[in-house]
């Protein structure tokens, strides 16, 4: 196999620490787990004579996936006593990052929910695999498992995320347009405007980590998700509505009482059909900055 490490000779960490974090964030779904895994890989790729790895890119890989696997699985226990529905951190991200519609899927809040439904293994061979197009040889060493080992778990994956994972095809204007509409209506308390913009079967969940107010079970249907949102003006005089984009697709972040939200919406046929809204502090440490996403192929 031909090496990949940079030709100008950039520490092959330091080029490809933005494909390490998004690996990390995908096998996660946690911005901050995602960021003390890549420091962990840095920690032990610092131990190691460059010189003597053939392919430093797939040898990171290798290290960032393992030390993902080990947080993953340390993380189920926390997972199953977190107080209301678990969803994963969102990531303020450039408009750009849409454009690369692979990459915008595979980080999108749909996505990343389904993928919670995977085992640790299985979440691991399919984002390395389906995403980012690693051998089978390469994922087999880094989840310690056979190449053919490895070649079932995928399938097996495959077939799972591809009976859940939600029908996409609205373009980005599209997109745009409705969550324009809708975070219009939002401010305004604009009832109607809310009913025009939430599809039949809309739901909205809140994380909230029981640290923060919010709804505490799921809230289906148009009109009572468009008569709680409506009452956000009169909740909150003064607050701010702002689009922004979360996950590679449009979204929302809204400040009011000096409390943050993140909401990330999605569309199917022009319409809303799930709102997710996260209120939980410890995992809205990420929307001050762009992250900077990469497949790095």
């Amino acid at each position: 196999m031909t090496s990949r490490a940079p030709a100008d000779g950039t520490d092959p960490f330091v080029a490809h620490r933005n494909l390490l974090f998004t690996v990390a964030y995908e096998m996660l779904g946690s911005a901050a787990d995602a960021e003390d895994v890549v420091q962990e890989t840095w920690l032990r790729w610092a131990g190691v004579d460059a010189a003597e790895v053939h392919d430093p890119r797939a040898y990171l890989v290798r290290i960032v996936t393992r030390q993902a696997l080990n947080r993953l699985r340390s993380l189920a226990r926390r997972r199953e006593d977190y107080v209301g529905e678990w969803l994963p951190e969102p990531l303020l991200t450039a408009p750009d990052v849409a454009e690369d519609v692979e990459l915008a899927e595979s980080v999108s809040m749909a996505m990343l929910t389904v993928l919670e439904t995977l085992g640790p293994t299985e979440r691991a061979v399919f984002v390395l695999r389906e995403v980012f197009d690693t051998p089978y040889d390469e994922i087999a060493a880094a989840v310690d498992k056979t190449p053919a080992a490895v070649r079932q778990i995928a399938a097996r994956a495959r077939n799972h995320v591809a009976a859940r994972r939600p029908r996409v095809d609205v373009d980005r204007t599209e997109q745009q347009a409705v969550v324009e509409r809708f975070l219009a209506a939002v401010r305004t308390g604009d009832l109607q405007g809310l009913l025009d913009a939430l599809a039949p079967d809309v739901v909205l969940l809140a994380d909230h980590g029981g640290v923060a107010q919010a709804i505490r079970k799921p809230l289906h249907g148009p009109e009572p998700v468009a008569r709680l949102l409506a009452n956000f003006a009169a909740f909150a005089p003064g607050g701010t509505v702002d689009a922004v984009w979360l996950n590679g697709a449009p979204g929302a972040r809204i400040d009011a009482r000096g409390e943050l939200t993140a909401v990330s919406l999605e569309i199917e046929d022009g319409r809303i059909r799930r709102i997710l809204v996260m209120r939980n502090p410890a995992k809205l440490t990420a929307l001050d900055e762009e992250a900077t996403l990469s497949r790095d192929r």
